[in-house]
């Protein structure tokens, strides 16, 4: 099934699936090691329940936004089967992973700042769910320092994107709060 924006139901159903594909072998960093695909459908379920987001282009990049970034998904296999608008878009925040990763990190934090409003919601809602994971023994493999340096680079991302969409902005905020205050508790026997 194609991109059908006369059909938003199943255009997103398709997404979904489309992802779910795409990603079945991958497993979030968690000791849980979740499927990937929960974080795509919690990007995009974060975007319409909180952001109040309706955009079908948008909400579709969200379910697609990491397939050619983390999967074997060419440019040419999205466009045609889901336009060149979601293209556009998924494109916009997809990272080049040819680049060492603080390097990567860097760029995206250059980036932010151009790219476009829906986009930049795209990239607050990705923040919110990846810094909604962070916990004192979470990533496992993380140390506490390079937790906390990461809610740091989060923000400096999202500092760049604000301005379009309000809820979604405190939606970041406040999950940043907890995880700063979760990281920061001394009674946690990470700290210990």
């Amino acid at each position: 099934m194609q991109f059908d924006s006369t059909n938003p139901a199943a255009s997103l159903l398709s997404a979904a699936r489309f992802a779910a594909q795409k990603h079945c072998t991958q497993r979030r960093k968690g000791s849980d090691q979740a499927p990937y695909v929960n974080h795509v459908l919690g990007v995009a379920a974060l975007l319409a329940d909180v952001g109040d987001v309706t955009n079908l282009t948008l909400l579709t990049a969200a379910l697609l936004h990491d397939t050619i970034e983390d999967t074997h998904t060419t440019r040419e296999e999205l466009a045609a089967m889901f336009g060149p608008d979601v293209l556009a878009l998924v494109l916009e925040v997809t990272d080049d992973k040819e680049l060492p990763a603080a390097e990567r990190k860097r760029v995206q934090e250059e980036h932010a700042a151009h790219l476009s409003p829906e986009a930049k919601q795209l990239k607050i809602a990705d923040k919110a769910s990846n810094i909604g994971e962070i916990t004192p023994t979470e990533p496992p493999d993380w140390t506490p320092r390079r937790r906390i340096e990461y809610l740091d680079w989060a923000e400096r991302v999202v500092a760049k994107c604000r301005g379009h969409n309000p809820a979604l902005e405190e939606h970041f905020d406040r999950v940043l709060a907890e995880r700063r205050h979760l990281l920061s508790e001394p009674s946690h026997p990470a700290h210990r």
